[in-house]
Formats: C-alpha cells, sequence, structure tokens
C-alpha cells in the first residue's frame, strides 16, 4: 500500500516575513495565473515580462533589440529617447533620432508615397538595436493595422538573425508620444495588441505599460496565447 507523502509548506521569505505582508497593503500589484500546459514547441509563444522593469532589463544586456514607436515630431515622452540616453555606447540623442525620422519620413513621401506604412527604422547603439515603427506622417497615433504590418514586416528582419535575438517589444499602451487606437479611437484591450503582434509572425517578448499595475483583481496569464479555458468562459462554459 503506497504512502502519501505530505510536501512540507513552501516558504517566501527569510524570518517568517509572509506573515508581515498581505496583498492588501499593496494597492498597484498582479495576480499571476500559470500559463498553459501541454506539448513544450519552440516558436509557439509570446512571453509576458508581468512585474519586470524594460529599461533596466536592457541595461543589464538582457535583450540584442527593442521594438518600439518612434514620430518625426517628439520623442522626448517616448521610450525611444531613454533608451539612446541610459545606453552608453549610443551615439543617438533624442533630437538626432528625431531628425532622422523626419528626414526619412520627408524622403519617402516624395519617392515612395504609395507604399504602405508604417516604415520600419532601426537606430544601430552598438551594444542594443532598436527597430522603430515610425508613426504614418500626418497622424498622432498608430493603429492596430499599422502593427499588423509593422510587425509582419519586423518578423521578417527577425528571421534568420541570431545577433538580433532575444528581443522584446513594447506593448504600445500608454503611451504618451506614440498611442494606439481601435477602430473606435481609444486604446485597444492588451489582448487585441497581443493577437496582432501574435498573428504577424512575432515570438520575442512583451512589456506591459506600467499602468497595468492597478489591475490586481484580474488575474493575468504569462504567456500568449492564453489557456483554451479562458475562450470556453467567454462562450459562457465553465
Amino acid at each position: 500500500m503506497s504512502q502519501t507523502t505530505n510536501s512540507p509548506p513552501v516558504r517566501l521569505y527569510n524570518e517568517g516575513a509572509e506573515s508581515l505582508l498581505s496583498a492588501e497593503m499593496f494597492p498597484d500589484r498582479l495576480s499571476l495565473l500559470p500559463g498553459e500546459g501541454g506539448k513544450i514547441q519552440a516558436a509557439q509563444r509570446l512571453r509576458i515580462l508581468w512585474g519586470q522593469d524594460m529599461l533596466r532589463d536592457v541595461i543589464d544586456g538582457r535583450y540584442r533589440s527593442v521594438i518600439c514607436g518612434v514620430n518625426d515630431q517628439d520623442n522626448s515622452h517616448g521610450i525611444v529617447a531613454q533608451l539612446v540616453h541610459l545606453v552608453t555606447t549610443s551615439q543617438w540623442s533624442e533630437r538626432s533620432v528625431t531628425s532622422y525620422a523626419k528626414i526619412f519620413q520627408d524622403s519617402v513621401s516624395v519617392h515612395a508615397a504609395h507604399d504602405k506604412e508604417p516604415y520600419i527604422l532601426k537606430y544601430d547603439l552598438d551594444s542594443l538595436l532598436i527597430i522603430a515603427l515610425l508613426r504614418p506622417k500626418g497622424r498622432d497615433h498608430f493603429t492596430l493595422a499599422d502593427l499588423s504590418r509593422g510587425f509582419t514586416t519586423i518578423n521578417k528582419m527577425l528571421q534568420g538573425r541570431s545577433e538580433r535575438r532575444p528581443v522584446a517589444a513594447v506593448s504600445f499602451l500608454g503611451a504618451r508620444s506614440n498611442r494606439l487606437v481601435d477602430t473606435d479611437g481609444a486604446e485597444p484591450t492588451f489582448e487585441r495588441v497581443l493577437g496582432t503582434m501574435y498573428d504577424a509572425g512575432y515570438r520575442g517578448d512583451v512589456y506591459p505599460s506600467p499602468q497595468m499595475w492597478s489591475l490586481g483583481d484580474v488575474p493575468v496569464f504569462p504567456n500568449y496565447p492564453f489557456p483554451e479555458g479562458l475562450e470556453r468562459m467567454r462562450a459562457g462554459s465553465s
């Protein structure tokens, strides 16, 4: 007769600090659920970096490429400005990043006016490659269609280029310089953004926006696609 072995309790902190910490003490928090199980396969998911600081991870050398947005007017509030400032090997500045985007934008408007936007710009910071979606001329935002076309092109740029991986992308949500809007003029859901990136072939990491820390009452998943059970719940099944 087999004997059931009870596992010892899991302890997180030294000196019993678990009793000192309560989720109710922290209004900005997340509830993380396990991801989808099953067979392990390569290049089948987006990894969502909940709770991680993208800028710190980049400076720590965890990525060779970062995907974000850029415009030809003002990038002082965008992550691209923070990256060129923090990467010590960079010869770019926020002004030169914007100037290059403007020169490129003005050039293609003359010589390739009928090409489909957005265009993809590359900023080589020596230790890091910024792959930037150029915001379409005359607009103050990106659309999901822009995101789809842009990530389709980016996926081609990443294929077979091991020196450009690992790669991470911003979520394009909560942006101050290059906001993303849905067909109704409001920001799309994070799930719709993830689905757009995934359908375009992207399989790197994605960093949620800092504003998502306030969603502690809604559980989140660590990977995309989300578990099939979520779709069954939406359809009314338990």
